[in-house]
């Protein structure tokens, strides 16, 4: 999960290049923007979804 969420982080900001982030148009821009965030945001999730695992993992030995 640890991995998902840092490859969450990389993939927003390479969306964000590959989609428009850095076009003239304010439209493909803003496209681009909005998309890299979308991904972006999913990092959280993941770090604690681990953080989850992790304890219940831990739980579970106990």
């Amino acid at each position: 999960m640890n991995i998902a969420g840092f490859a969450s982080i990389i993939a927003s900001i390479v969306i964000w290049a590959a989609q428009g982030g850095q076009a003239s148009k304010a439209e493909e821009k803003a496209h681009g923007e909005r998309f890299g965030i979308f991904v972006g945001l999913w990092a959280p999730t993941f770090f604690i979804l681990a953080n989850r695992l992790e304890l219940a993992a831990q739980d579970a030995e106990s």
